[in-house]
């Protein structure tokens, strides 16, 4: 059967998940321009990309094909004015309603390794393409479903919640702290979720920005609780970046390996 192309941002995301192993120091991330704005309208200019260095655009830009911007009333909108060079991607989001928004891309894509003729195969694509993808004959077929959510917050007046409503679907964040209200010195609670539910003893990395500039990164490695809650001590003021990786739960394509990533940036304000 000819090869199937996924979309370009799907075939980094799955690039970038399965590269993970062996080349941890790829860090996808986007970060707005401002977290925390006032007034009765505003804008924010948001940088995404896939870098070596922490919030230094230095490897490859990443795709906006999955973005979206979710409004303080739960509405979606999307992102304004975007742009995709060698190293960044930038977009526009529009604040127009009082409140938080949560700026996020979701994909949901399947990797495939199989066995035809004696040859060993392999195949990307999305999960709705997977069930078709594998050729009559093949043996041996692994498959994997790699979902990732990477996601920021900004908030023009004051916080609310309406849009930090988690979907229910992969790994996801339910804010205990407002992501938008974290102070130096005050430790901030979050609880993970997979599929709607407490995920327990995941993973978390939380690395503060500015490594170029330090000889100690300053990573946390943490682990979130039976609850599915992690609380952060943060340091220092400063922008910080967060990934949560679990395997396991409930793939929706029949006999694949799960997969679930996510990952925010937050802006930590003096105290």
């Amino acid at each position: 059967m000819p090869a199937l192309r996924p979309a370009a941002g799907l075939v980094l995301g799955l690039a970038v998940l399965a590269a993970a192993p062996a080349a941890q120091a790829h860090r996808m991330w986007m970060v707005p321009s401002a977290t925390v704005l006032s007034g009765e309208e505003a804008w924010v200019t948001v940088d995404a990309a896939v870098s070596n260095t922490l919030f230094h655009p230095d490897h490859v830009p990443m795709r906006l094909d999955g973005v979206t911007v979710v409004a303080p009333d739960g509405t979606t909108l999307a992102p304004q004015n975007p742009a995709t060079g060698k190293y960044r991607s930038t977009f526009d989001a529009q604040l127009s309603k009082p409140g938080t928004y949560k700026i996020v891309s979701a994909t949901d894509g399947v990797m495939a390794a199989y066995k035809l003729g004696g040859e060993t195969k392999r195949w990307r694509g999305s999960a709705a393409e997977a069930a078709s993808a594998i050729p009559a004959g093949a043996t041996e077929v692994r498959l994997t479903q790699n979902q990732r959510r990477v996601e920021t917050f900004v908030t023009l007046g004051a916080p609310s919640n309406e849009a930090l409503k988690p979907t229910g679907k992969g790994l996801e964040l339910e804010p205990i702290s407002h992501p938008n209200d974290l102070v130096a010195g005050e430790p901030a609670r979050f609880r993970l979720l997979l599929d709607g539910k407490p995920a327990a003893g995941v993973d978390v990395e939380v690395v503060p920005g500015g490594a170029r500039y330090r000889a100690n990164p300053g990573e946390m490695n943490l682990k979130s609780g039976a609850d599915g809650v992690v609380e952060i001590a943060w340091p220092e003021p400063g922008m910080y970046w967060l990934e949560a990786t679990a395997r396991g739960g409930q793939a929706s394509i029949p006999g694949a390996e799960r997969v679930a990533g996510y990952v925010t940036t937050l802006e930590v304000l003096p105290d």
